[in-house]
């Protein structure tokens, strides 16, 4: 594949690339970028829930309902399936390729959606203090020069990513955690009370909390990026959970509980009018350049996780094997260049139809996540997993049935317009499937030869530990690990052939 890879055996047995992998810091600072990026757009929950009564309640209680179990559930599977691909796998292995790649669609055309919105808002907060990005001769090169120049970096390497990830998300929270500490004097407690019910919207408040809290599972895609990921998967997805819930409550408990405005000044942006009127200019500049910088760290974060899904989804044999070439930096170069080019085909679309059009796409994705959860716990109870939410069957299904009534709810209250748009992009999908298999078999492009996760498991292959040097009893390999792929290592390593015995 890449200049720079090369084959060794690891503790995972699997082929690990010569360039660094993600660690836990790292991994923590893109989950956070994948999920929130900071409170920059929770403003609107406050207004949408007519006070700041519910929208404390709603980043409390949410995450608990919905955050905590996909974080679970993504740390169980993405152990389980340690490579790039993530829930791609996932579906494949419980309902065999059809379903894997329709939900490969739907999950990288939400994601390319939502890495839309980034440019836009980076311009939209920058434009308060530069108005020469309200003109249209001045913005469209700007849009632009952004997008290819955050593309470049993701070009560059997924670890310059993540540790310049871990830089933005130090640099976003900080000013926020100043506003906390001066806002305690100020603070009123009874202010944290109100509510209006009338003027509740609940379209708008559900859609808010849904779209600050979502996309757990992106991380995923990066599997096979991750050092030790059945050790680092649940460490990073614990420590962003708590960071991200704490990005929000914390700046909502300092701007509501020190300051008396009305919930219809709560919009996009108004954390740098709470930053001044707490703490002065100052703050608010820095806020707005804390916004500015959070939208390149969820840029490069959504990127990343779209490209690499991608890229699994070619190892696995679903698109052509060009999509899974990599650059001398260990990055899927075609792959970033289709996700970057579908960011600028899809950057005129409005705000708020394009996380409307996402969230839809992105509740059907995790309706079939949870579904593949519970049935490969029901069909593959001997599957090797590293990590295992501490659950039955019994216990998981009661897991998984408030996130999916809460995912019902949000596509119920979707508009005709997104309902349209939906339909047409899962037509698109189920046709595009039968279509790239004509090509495979045709053989008018190359794809690689591995055989899909299906229902059928394989017996599971001893291991030869290298550390040990003995057969490790009972390790059940996932689906992917098959006799293909050991053919794979002993291509590019002929020392392996002694370590693997086939049973």
């Amino acid at each position: 594949m890449g200049e720079e890879e090369q084959a060794v055996h690891g503790d995972n047995n699997n082929i690990i690339k010569g360039n660094p992998k993600l660690t836990v810091l790292p991994l923590i600072a893109l989950i956070f970028y994948e999920v929130s990026g900071g409170p920059f757009g929770v403003e609107d929950s406050v207004r949408a829930g007519g006070g700041p009564l519910l929208s404390l309640l709603g980043f409390i209680i949410f995450p608990l309902i919905w955050s905590l179990p996909e974080a679970l559930i993504t740390a169980e599977l993405a152990t389980s399936f340690p490579k790039n691909g993530g829930y791609v796998l996932w579906i494949s292995a419980a309902f065999g390729p059809f379903w894997g790649f329709q939900e490969g669609f739907w999950k990288w055309l939400s994601g390319v959606m939502d890495n839309a919105l980034y440019p836009v808002l980076f311009l939209d907060y920058l434009k308060h203090s530069f108005p020469i990005f309200n003109l249209a001769i001045a913005r469209i090169p700007a849009l632009l020069g952004i997008t290819f120049s955050l593309t470049y970096l993701n070009y560059r390497g997924l670890h310059i990513v993540g540790f310049s990830a871990v830089g933005l998300a130090v640099f976003s929270l900080s000013p926020f955690v100043v506003m906390g500490l001066l806002s305690i004097p100020r603070i009123m407690p009874k202010q944290w009370l109100v509510v209006d019910f009338g003027k509740v919207d609940w379209r708008g408040y559900f859609n808010s909390m849904f779209w600050n809290l979502n996309y757990w599972d992106k991380a995923s895609t990066l599997a096979g990026e991750v050092e030790n990921p059945s050790g680092t998967f649940p460490k990073a997805l614990l420590g962003a959970v708590i960071v991200v819930v704490s990005s929000y409550l914390i700046p909502l408990l300092a701007g509501t509980g020190a300051l008396d405005s009305a919930a219809s000044e709560w919009s996009d942006g108004y954390f740098a009018e709470v930053g001044m009127l707490i703490g002065g200019v100052w703050l608010k500049w820095w806020i707005q350049a804390a916004a500015a910088m959070s939208n390149m760290g969820l840029f490069e974060a959504e990127m990343s996780s779209d490209a690499f899904q991608l890229l699994g989804m070619s190892e696995m044999g679903m698109l052509p094997s060009v999509f899974a070439s990599r650059s001398k930096y260990g990055t899927p170069t075609l792959s970033i260049l289709c996700s970057a080019t579908g960011v600028v085909l899809l950057s005129w679309m409005s705000f708020q139809e394009i996380v409307e059009f996402l969230n839809f796409l992105y509740s059907i994705g995790m309706l079939l996540e949870f579904a593949a959860f519970i049935r490969l716990r029901i069909k593959k109870p001997d599957l090797h997993r590293p990590y295992k939410v501490p659950l039955q069957t019994f216990g998981v299904v009661v897991l998984c049935l408030p996130p999916a009534l809460l995912l019902i709810l949000v596509m119920c209250l979707a508009s005709a317009k997104t309902f349209i748009v939906s339909g047409s992009v899962i037509i698109i999908g189920v046709c595009l499937y039968p279509t790239i298999e004509h090509v495979k078999d045709k053989k008018w492009a190359r794809f690689d030869p591995a055989p899909m996760p299906s229902e059928n498991v394989l017996e599971p292959i001893p291991i030869v530990s290298e550390q040990h040097g003995e057969v490790t009893d009972e390790v059940s390999v996932s689906l992917l690990s098959d006799l293909s792929y050991i053919e794979k290592e002993h291509a590019l390593d002929t020392t392996l052939e002694d370590d693997l015995k086939l049973e």
